[in-house]
């Protein structure tokens, strides 16, 4: 029995179970064992042994399970003898150029260790010089790039671009109680080759000589989810470049665009519903604003349910303050564009209204008064009366700013004609939260700021306000006698508590 278990361990495995990962180049992705289409960038990989510095390989997705296996590509090293310098390219005859540009290429394919600065200092400098000569050449429009080169460039560019990214710091500590805000800027060791790769994908990217019907077959959909997994790297110099590029290929590739946004979408999803630990949220929201703000109209139904499953649960997550800036910008973008959607968006926030995060909810108020900036008499009637409960809640807060931030919505001459319009609704919601802020809050800016506020009701309508003052006397006085009785009945039970005591 040993034995046949020992035979059963040293079993040959299926060539379906088989986890050996060949590189295909992009244009050959039909064929070889794992296609490029399979290469995602992992955080669970970054606690294994990376690649070679700031070049490290990338981790290859293998099998479709639930817990896939990720295998790291082999890293592109240097020949042993070292790197030959080529000649520039415009020392050569045109004749001579192209293949003199698929060697420079090959040469940008191969990595090195940007954690020891003096290793490989002259082969890193020639492999600088050959990605700053490439850019220039791209960038100056010399004529149309063949196709061979695209596939070529696309290929380095991948290489050194798609990598396995280093731990965060809530990663290194085990521990998520780090403040993404407090957490200390990551500069990665290899940006200087880095940078010039992004330039010359940016470029490529941009050119007018690039077919976009060509240049699709290699930046296609894999190319541009594994665009999107690098935003989670900490270098914020890196998501920039990542930004611009994406948004240009957003821009310049139609044929991509409803996948994009498909993709943001569930990058969305998963830092709402599981992680909530996302560098480059905000930098996705940027792009979103630009997109938003060129949507047709009327709006597709499409877009309708991005913004009620994805964008306005993006005000859940506990470090919404890093990118709300942005994400406020996406909101009143689409409020902007249809107004109906006014209702929708200030019941989302509503509904995920923070409850114990004094910074949260300023922002919210922030947030909200942009929104209603943008919102006809119609919708604000539809939610005014939830709406305004809230902000009599925040009127009534402790915290100043909370108070403050409410009471600086009646500055706002659009939000004050839409109250003014609706009055006898919403004066008899807030009425008692200005009294009691008036009677006892505690802050003398508060203060001064509701009496502002209920001057101008009282300007706006006598008879209402006095409505209104004369239901709040009532309900104290009904306070005030049920106090009473209460207390009364108190003092008759401990009454008859001690005529008890005297007669034991």
């Amino acid at each position: 029995m040993f034995n046949k278990i020992i035979k059963r361990g040293h079993k040959k495995g299926s060539k379906s179970e088989d986890t050996s990962v060949v590189y295909a180049p992009p244009g050959n992705r039909s064929s070889g064992v794992v296609s490029t289409s399979n290469v995602v960038v992992n955080h669970a990989s970054r606690v294994g042994r990376l690649g070679p510095g700031g070049a490290d390989s990338a981790a290859l997705q293998v099998g479709g399970g639930a817990s896939p296996m990720m295998v790291a590509a082999p890293a592109m090293l240097p020949p042993p003898g070292g790197i030959e310098s080529l000649p520039m390219l415009r020392d050569v005859p045109v004749s001579d150029r192209h293949t003199l540009f698929l060697r420079k290429l090959q040469i940008c394919c191969y990595q090195f260790d940007f954690t020891d600065t003096l290793k490989s200092v002259r082969e890193k400098e020639i492999k600088r010089q050959t990605l700053s000569e490439l850019v220039e050449y791209i960038g100056s429009g010399s004529g149309k790039i063949h196709e061979n080169v695209q596939e070529e460039m696309v290929r380095m560019i991948s290489i050194n671009i798609f990598r396995c990214l280093p731990p965060s710091a809530h990663e290194n500590t085990g521990t998520d109680a780090i403040d993404p805000e407090e957490e200390e800027a990551y500069n990665d060791p290899s940006w200087p080759h880095l940078n010039l790769v992004y330039d010359l994908l940016l470029k490529y990217v941009m050119s007018q000589d690039t077919d976009t019907k060509v240049a699709k077959r290699y930046v296609d959909h894999s190319f541009v989810l594994k665009l999107l997994d690098l935003f989670e790297t900490e270098d914020g110099r890196e998501r920039e470049y990542l930004k611009t590029i994406l948004h240009r290929i957003y821009g310049k590739f139609m044929v991509h665009r409803p996948f994009i946004r498909k993709a943001i979408n569930n990058t969305f999803y998963r830092f709402i519903y599981e992680t909530e630990r996302h560098p480059g949220i905000g930098e996705l929201l940027e792009i979103l604003g630009s997109i938003i703000n060129g949507f047709a109209l009327p709006m597709k139904e499409e877009h309708k349910l991005f913004l009620v499953r994805a964008l306005i649960p993006l005000h859940k997550p506990k470090p919404v303050a890093i990118y709300h800036q942005q994400l406020s910008y996406c909101i009143t973008q689409f409020v902007e564009k249809d107004y109906k959607l006014a209702d929708i968006v200030i019941r989302g926030l509503l509904k995920f209204w923070p409850v114990t995060n004094c910074q949260k909810e300023v922002l919210f108020l922030g947030e909200l008064e942009e929104v209603l900036e943008s919102t006809q008499s119609a919708e604000f009637q539809r939610c005014m009366v939830p709406l305004f409960r809230q902000i009599s809640r925040c009127l009534n807060s402790p915290h100043f700013q909370i108070a403050e931030r409410a009471l600086f919505l009646w500055n706002n001459e659009h939000i004050v004609s839409l109250i003014a319009q609706n009055r006898g609704s919403i004066l008899p919601v807030i009425f008692e939260a200005l009294e009691k802020n008036i009677q006892s809050h505690w802050n003398q800016a508060v203060h001064g700021l509701t009496i502002n506020v209920r001057k101008m009701f009282l300007e706006m309508d006598v008879e209402l306000f006095e409505e209104c003052q004369r239901q709040y006397e009532e309900k104290l006085a009904r306070a005030q006698e049920l106090e009473e009785r209460r207390e009364r009945a108190w003092r008759k039970l401990e009454e008859f508590a001690g005529e008890d005591m005297i007669t034991v």
